[in-house]
């Protein structure tokens, strides 16, 4: 039996987009879509869907929301089989149980200002932070929802031992996609490091940058060879450097250590960092450690 691809819906701009994101990539895996709306609430207060259904806000109601998707999935994709249901619980902890019978999730950043759209709603942190299944957040604009508009899949490699599922991931979603891999990786030199004297000035650099260079050939090493890949070397924060990545990518893919027994927010501050900013969609791949 396929696992399905499952898309969190709340009836906001936000998450139309992740609708639509998710149809596209329920139809390029050949996955059926999955579409829930969770809520203690009885009711929405957006506007979204109340303008489409063309009734006041007051009386969209839960299946109102989740119909209303499945039916732009119907006309978006016809050949994506797509599901619905509504559950009655808190989101957060209804998507996380979620994610022990997905492939993949799909959310949108949720807020409903300015300020709110440009830092990553609660429910898509706590489901990054805790799902067992890749988690897709569709960071940026509108037209970062039109798959392959850039051209290539970023993923980002960590100083610690490579995380082969988050590189697996990002290697499978170049390959549908039929685009490059860029992979990175970030590398600092510590201050202690530097020297004044002329003729060992730069070595520490060049010591750190090359063992980066090492550290990206190992973590590619598996790489099929059909699978065309870029390799960059970047000096600076990891953070930093892959917000730099996302401007002109069509998914930033980073891995996220799980420990077993740990129940807090397990992200790290990399993907903390680049769920909140990036400017393309952000695939958290997590990693047992």
């Amino acid at each position: 039996m396929e696992l399905p691809l499952v898309v969190g819906v709340d009836g906001s701009e936000p998450s139309l987009r992740a609708v639509d994101w998710a149809a596209d990539e329920a139809a390029l895996r050949g996955l059926p879509l999955r579409l829930v709306y969770a809520s203690l609430w009885e009711r929405y207060e957006g506007t979204s869907f109340a303008d489409d259904l063309g009734k006041p806000s007051d009386q969209v109601m839960a299946e109102d929301i989740v119909e209303t998707a499945a039916r732009r999935v119907r006309t978006r994709r016809p050949d994506v089989k797509v599901t619905a249901d509504v559950l009655p619980e808190e989101p957060e902890y209804a998507l996380v149980r979620e994610s022990d019978t997905a492939a993949a999730m799909v959310l949108g950043s949720r807020g409903r200002s300015s300020l709110a759209e440009a830092l990553l709603g609660s429910v898509s942190v706590t489901v990054a932070g805790h799902a067992r299944c890749p988690v897709i957040v569709l960071r940026g604009s509108r037209d970062r929802a039109v798959p392959g508009r850039h051209g290539r899949i970023v993923v980002g490699v960590g100083e610690e031992p490579a995380d082969a599922d988050a590189m697996r991931f990002a290697v499978e979603e170049a390959r549908r996609r039929g685009v490059p891999l860029e992979a990175v990786r970030a590398w600092r030199c510590p201050a202690h490091e530097t020297t004044d004297h002329p003729l060992l000035a730069g070595e520490p650099a060049r010591l750190h940058e090359e063992r980066a260079a090492e550290e990206l050939e190992v973590a590619l090493r598996d790489v099929p060879a059909d699978v065309e890949v870029h390799r960059r070397t970047v000096e600076g924060h990891a953070r930093q450097v892959l917000l730099g990545a996302s401007a002109d990518a069509d998914l930033l893919v980073v891995g996220a250590r799980r420990r077993e027994g740990h129940h807090g927010l397990q992200l790290g501050r990399v993907a903390h960092a680049v769920l909140h900013h990036a400017v393309c969609p952000v695939a958290v791949v997590p990693q047992r450690a």
